[in-house]
């Protein structure tokens, strides 16, 4: 399924790609080539980074997880060892 932009972010980055290929590649675009460019960019870069995203949170949740038992650990049956 390809990523669904909100209409004001994909303007905005349509705005974004036109400013881009104007200051940097010297070549004015139109709204037209800009939205080819970014849906281009969704459908075969978004993938990869959104995989990337999905592997660094489930990487970084599991090692929270894995360390909950020492940082959250609380003594069981000791009200008679006071």
């Amino acid at each position: 399924m390809p990523i669904k932009l909100e209409n004001d972010t994909q303007k905005y980055l349509v705005g974004s790609i036109k400013r881009f290929f104007a200051e940097d590649m010297g070549d004015e675009i139109g709204d037209l080539k800009a939205t080819r460019v970014l849906d281009f960019c969704i459908r075969e870069i978004g993938p990869s980074i959104y995989n990337q995203a999905i592997a660094d949170a489930q990487s970084y949740f599991q090692e929270k997880a894995s360390d909950l038992g020492g940082a959250r650990y609380e003594a069981e049956f000791d009200f008679w060892k006071k």
